[in-house]
């Protein structure tokens, strides 16, 4: 699992990269009433506004990682948004992207990197 400085983790699983965020985004959110995902088969490009998260504190966007083609996209948040609040690391994930190069992930930071990071 790699993370990103806007907090985001990146993990590759069977060929694909699956993207959320990390507990501490979750945690700086507060309770997420609404999330917006992107449409299956959308090709993004890095650092392009993906997804929309909305908290009872405030409306973040999440940014596109990395270059590649959503493949799909966790429906489960539709009906219950509070999973990014309950589970961000696991069943909370917002989508899973292909990529033309799977090595670019290791750019980003290790989990101890991250943990540095946020200064836990």
């Amino acid at each position: 699992m790699r993370f990103t400085e806007d907090h985001e983790w990146l993990h590759v699983e069977n060929g694909v990269v699956v993207v959320g965020i990390t507990g501490y985004a979750a945690e700086q959110l507060g309770d997420v009433v609404f999330v917006d995902l992107p449409e299956t088969g959308t090709a993004v490009s890095k650092d392009e506004e993906i997804v929309v998260i909305e908290s009872v504190k405030a409306a973040s966007d999440i940014l596109a990682p990395l270059d590649g083609e959503i493949i799909e996209v966790n429906t489960a948040l539709a009906d219950n948004p509070g999973l990014v609040n309950e589970d961000p690391m696991g069943a909370a994930w917002f989508f899973k992207m292909r990529i033309d190069n799977l090595a670019v992930v290791d750019e980003y930071m290790t989990e101890a990197a991250y943990q540095a990071h946020i200064g836990a």
